[in-house]
């Protein structure tokens, strides 16, 4: 032992230092802990979700397909809706497209104009694009309609997030 003594005031001193260090610690870990949980979270299902469209299906006319997923935003969780054109080319593969227009965001619609038979037309200004998404010269959109990654997985088609399409 030592044969120094430790007086009231140091023995009350190192006690209430301890507790309300032990006491800071309760409050704080919590709250360490609240703001760190969305890094140590596991990341989702996947870049691709699933519809309800059977790759057997589709056909060379755009054919509307609507899909959910469920996006969780840190603690937040939702269901989001989104659409995309798909069809199959003569050669087999599959296009997405975005039907988000990029002149000012309103949606495209596939053989809505009459005047314009087999493009996508989007009524708010008149916007105009091709069947492989490229926006016609002339008209206010000013790049073409993004595409969305394609999947195929049991028969059934699997979207991706949309990317810029790189047709010049």
């Amino acid at each position: 032992m030592s044969n120094q003594r430790v007086s009231r005031r140091q023995f009350l001193n190192y006690t209430l230092t301890g507790v309300g260090g032990f006491m800071a610690a309760g409050v704080l870990m919590p709250m360490l802990r609240f703001a760190i949980d969305p890094v140590l979270a596991a990341e989702g299902k996947g870049d691709f979700h699933a519809t309800k469209q059977k790759v057997d299906d589709l056909t060379e006319t755009p054919t509307r397909v609507d899909f959910t997923y469920e996006q969780k935003d840190a603690w937040y969780t939702s269901n989001v809706t989104q659409t995309a054109w798909v069809y199959k080319t003569k050669s087999g593969d599959i296009v997405a497209l975005s039907p988000v227009c990029k002149h000012l965001g309103c949606t495209v619609n596939w053989n809505a104009n009459k005047s314009h038979p087999n493009m996508f037309f989007c009524p708010c200004h008149g916007g105009l694009y091709h069947k492989n998404g490229k926006n016609v010269p002339g008209t206010p959109p000013t790049r073409p309609l993004d595409v969305y990654p394609v999947k195929v997985k049991d028969g059934y088609l699997y979207l991706g997030k949309p990317k810029a399409n790189n047709l010049v």
